[in-house]
């Protein structure tokens, strides 16, 4: 079943904190008419932010004028209710010195040297090697998509326990942190979107919201917010918690042995290009790609419900598989599709997996923003200037899997020219 939530009431979801309406309209909307529609500036930042402190300052039973009240508490869950960002007081950014981890910088910068080095090994690679690796990349992303994303952090829909078994040894895959402690920072970037109580707060430059926030130590603020989260749920969740005590011997079995092994037993592969290729050139490229979710969907785009978020619908979408309707995404945290339109209309393969899920039964009570809700947001928050417009399916599908699967085309075209 898919539940359709059209009205909400003030106790309900309520996008990100930048969603509330701060209770001096006048002022607000002065201030508003001074933050252009461009993505970039100084000006535009600095506006921005000093909104999203006084958002904070709002009292947490005010009416939210752009979404009309009615009893709709009966589709929360107690995850929905952190993501709906009542927010009990101030979050300043406040620049400080960055204290560097150097075992981090040391593993990160090796990773990507290994990656690198691996790619290289793609044309003495079996071709079979290759697209091993790409589909260890595809289950790693839905792992973290589909399952660490809108099913643990935002308990966007329900799942039986064959689903949530698959999601959460895919997400071992991916290797990004256990669910717990990834759907916890995830909930704090939520609740606290761009501010210092944001692990990878995208106001700090794009290096530190892609990967320089795991370089460094976590801001005091992050620790101190993160501890207010509700994470009940989750530790209620059994394939959560065995997951989060197994962790690491999960992680050396299915992120690096049987990647590794399996070209070596099924096909004869080199061990040196199994694991250089399946393991470290596959791993760097999907954390690359998750973290473009952090930079690039906060910066380039445009932001057609919601023009006060730092979040925006990325350019690079196809790229991100389902997570680059940022703008919306951040409107409506509980949409299980992550944007407008369903996975018959856009290219969004995560979406498409819950549909599947849905579809065999495995997965029910997924929760869609009804359109009229959608268009009024717009109408009220939205820039209108940055519209959608709206594409064929056929296009979406056609394009989205032409841009996805590129890059194992041309790693296979490579073996083949390359090899002889």
């Amino acid at each position: 079943m898919v539940t359709t939530i059209g009205t909400l009431s003030t106790n309900e979801h309520l996008g990100d904190n930048h969603s509330k309406i701060h209770p001096n309209q006048t002022e607000y909307k002065h201030k508003m008419k001074k933050t252009s529609n461009t993505i970039n500036g100084n000006d535009t930042v600095r506006y921005r932010k000093e909104i999203t402190y006084q958002l904070y300052e709002t009292d947490t039973e005010q009416v939210v004028d752009v979404i009309d009240n009615d009893e709709q508490l009966k589709h929360s869950t107690s995850s929905d209710q952190e993501n709906r960002n009542v927010i009990d007081s101030n979050v300043k950014n406040v620049k400080r010195k960055y204290e560097y981890v150097w075992l981090n910088i040391i593993v990160m910068a090796s990773l990507h040297v290994a990656a690198l080095y691996g790619l290289t090994l793609i044309p003495y690679a079996h071709r079979a090697t290759i697209v091993w690796a790409y589909l260890l990349l595809l289950l790693g992303s839905i792992g973290v998509q589909a399952g660490a994303h809108r099913l643990w952090a935002h308990r966007t829909y329900k799942a039986n326990f064959g689903a949530r078994l698959f999601l959460s040894l895919c997400h071992v895959v991916a290797l990004q942190n256990d669910v717990y402690e990834w759907s916890r920072d995830h909930r704090a970037h939520h609740k606290f979107a761009d501010t210092d109580g944001d692990p990878h707060d995208s106001t700090k430059g794009f290096f530190f919201s892609h990967v320089g926030w795991l370089l460094v130590r976590k801001h005091s603020e992050v620790k101190r917010r993160g501890k207010t989260l509700d994470m009940s749920d989750l530790e209620r969740d059994g394939i959560v918690m065995f997951q989060r005590r197994w962790y690491i011997p999960m992680v050396a079995l299915f992120w690096g042995l049987i990647p590794m092994a399996i070209p070596v037993l099924c096909w004869n592969e080199l061990p040196f290009n199994s694991i250089f290729i399946c393991i470290f050139s596959r791993y760097v490229i999907a954390l690359n790609l998750t973290w473009c979710v952090n930079s690039w969907a906060h910066m380039f785009g445009n932001r057609p419900y919601d023009k006060r978020l730092f979040a925006v619908e990325a350019s690079i979408r196809h790229l991100l598989m389902g997570e680059g309707f940022h703008n919306y995404h951040h409107t409506f945290p509980w949409d299980y599709s992550a944007s407008e339109l369903g996975s018959m209309d856009v290219f969004n393969p995560a979406t498409a997996v819950i549909d599947f899920f849905h579809w065999m039964g495995w997965a029910w009570d997924l929760k869609k923003v009804s359109p009229a809700m959608i268009e009024k947001r717009k109408k009220s928050t939205g820039d209108s200037v940055w519209y959608h417009k709206r594409n064929t399916s056929f296009y979406e599908w056609t394009t989205g899997t032409f841009t996805i699967l590129s890059p194992l085309a041309f790693g296979l075209y490579l073996n083949y020219v390359l090899s002889g």
